[in-house]
C-alpha cells in the first residue's frame, strides 16, 4: 500500500504540473530533482491529500477483499482435506458418542479466549442435542504458568472418573482467574468433584499423564494450531474462538455436501 501511495503522489504530482510521463519517467525526474514533488505537494496540498485517502481507502478495500477470498479458498479447501486427529480407545467424550458431528478441542485453562469457546461448544451441545461428540484435548501455553499442572490434574483426575474430570474442567473455566493461585486452588477444586487426592498426588506426574498431553501438544502442532482454542469440526480447522454461527456454517455446509446426516 505505500508504494502505491507513493506511486499515486507523484502521478498527482506531476500531472498538476502539466507533464504527461511514464511511471519510471517520474521516478527518474524525482530522483533528479526532489524539490519538484515538493513543489507540486505544496501547491495543491488540499487535493493531493484527498485523492492519496481516496488511494489509500482503494487500497485496504482491495487488500481486504484479496484477504476474503484467500480465506474462503481455505475454508473450502479444509472440507475437502479435513484434518484427522487421533481418536483414542479411552477418549473421554461429552454429549454423544459415535454421533455425526464430532467436535475436538484443544485448550488451555488458563487462556481467557479458551473460556469463550467452551461457552460456544455448549451452545452446540445444547443446539444440536444427541448429535454432537465433543472430545478436549490438551494445548497448554508455556507463558500460562500454571496451565501445563492444570491439565496433568484434569487428566489424573480423569483417570479415576471422567464424570469428576468434567466437572473440574467445568469449575476451572467457572473460575478461571483463581487458578493463578496454582495448585493450593487446583487441589480444592480437585476435592470439591470428590476426586481421591491420594491417587491424584500418584497420578500427576506420571508417565501416562504426561505421555497423553504430549500426544495431544504434538498432534496440535501437527494441524497448526499455535494458540488457543483451536476446534476440529468433523476436521474441519477452527482456529480461534469464533462464534456459534460459524460452527454452524460449517455443520450446514456439512449437510449440503451429505457428509452429515442431521
Amino acid at each position: 500500500m505505500n508504494k502505491l501511495i507513493s506511486v499515486a503522489t507523484l502521478m498527482l504530482a506531476f500531472a498538476m504540473t502539466g507533464c504527461n510521463v511514464s511511471e519510471k519517467q517520474l521516478e527518474e525526474a524525482l530522483v533528479k530533482n526532489p524539490d519538484i514533488l515538493v513543489k507540486a505537494i505544496e501547491a495543491n496540498p488540499g487535493k493531493i491529500m484527498q485523492a492519496l485517502q481516496t488511494a489509500a481507502n482503494s487500497a485496504r478495500q482491495e487488500l481486504a477483499k484479496k484477504r476474503e477470498d484467500e480465506e474462503k479458498k481455505r475454508f473450502d479447501e479444509s472440507f475437502s482435506k479435513p484434518l484427522e486427529p487421533m481418536i483414542r480407545k479411552d477418549e473421554s467424550v461429552r454429549g454423544t458418542k459415535n454421533a455425526p458431528i464430532t467436535i475436538v478441542e484443544y485448550s488451555d485453562f488458563q487462556c481467557p479466549f479458551c473460556t469463550r469457546g467452551f461457552d460456544t461448544v455448549k451452545k452446540l451441545l445444547e443446539t444440536y442435542e444427541g448429535k454432537v461428540a465433543f472430545i478436549y484435548k490438551h494445548l497448554p501455553l508455556s507463558f500460562h504458568k500454571q496451565a501445563m499442572i492444570a491439565s496433568q490434574y484434569y487428566e489424573a483426575i480423569r483417570l479415576q472418573d471422567e464424570k469428576k474430570a468434567f466437572e473440574f474442567h467445568d469449575l476451572l473455566f467457572a473460575n478461571q482467574q483463581k487458578i493463578q493461585m496454582g495448585e493450593s486452588f487446583l487441589k480444592t477444586m480437585a476435592k470439591k468433584v470428590g476426586a481421591d487426592m491420594n491417587r491424584v498426588a500418584k497420578d500427576i506426574n506420571s508417565e501416562a499423564v504426561k505421555n497423553r498431553i504430549k500426544q495431544d501438544l504434538e498432534e496440535a502442532a501437527k494441524f497448526g494450531m499455535q494458540g488457543t482454542p483451536g476446534f476440529l469440526v468433523n476436521g474441519v480447522p477452527v482456529r480461534g474462538a469464533y462464534p456459534l454461527d460459524h460452527f454452524e456454517k460449517i455443520i450446514s455446509k456439512l449437510k449440503e455436501m451429505g457428509k452429515i446426516n442431521i
